[in-house]
């Protein structure tokens, strides 16, 4: 069954449950892309975005349905994105290659009944790393629509994912 509603433990679950916290970025896609040379590739333009951005209408206890997603908000999946978070708080402090960032620091919100929209898995380009931040940071990335649960039968624990990521 899948639902609108995390936890706290549900987000901190997804933390843990992220593949890769001490190797590579979780796999590559499965699409086949075609070098384009230098000369010829148009720079893609960073699309500036917000949580609110992302977001859609639903009902706390609704079940998640992929037509809730919008149009707009659609746009921006497989394109490179920049948005303003804040880490979730990890186990390391350092040498972070991937993370979760939310919409607030926990100190409002953020919690029990948070939405799914609300957060949006983040894996580092390959070498890259960060540090743990309590201060919002802004994170750039490829912006994708991905499921992540904990189990087949576990609850839906996020739906966004940033690729290729660095943290500005």
């Amino acid at each position: 069954m899948k639902r609108l509603a995390m936890t706290t433990l549900g987000v901190a679950a997804l933390a843990l449950a992220t593949p890769g916290c001490d190797s590579s970025p979780a796999a590559q896609s499965s699409q086949e892309t075609h070098a384009v040379p230098a000369a010829q590739a148009a720079p893609e333009r960073t699309l500036e975005t917000s949580f609110d951005d992302i977001k859609f209408e639903m009902v706390s206890n609704d079940q998640f349905s992929d037509e809730l997603i919008t149009p707009a908000i659609k746009q921006r999946f497989d394109r490179r994105i920049r948005i303003r978070g804040y880490m979730f708080p990890t186990l390391r402090e350092s040498g972070l290659k991937q993370f979760v960032l939310v919409r607030d620091n926990l100190e409002c919100c953020f919690g029990p009944g948070a939405a799914l929209y609300d957060c949006v898995l983040v894996y580092l380009s390959d070498g890259a790393t960060a540090n743990y931040s309590v201060r919002p940071v802004t994170v750039e990335g490829h912006f994708r629509f991905e499921k992540m649960q904990a189990g087949p039968q576990e609850p839906l624990l996020a739906i966004y994912r940033l690729d290729d990521a660095r943290v500005e």
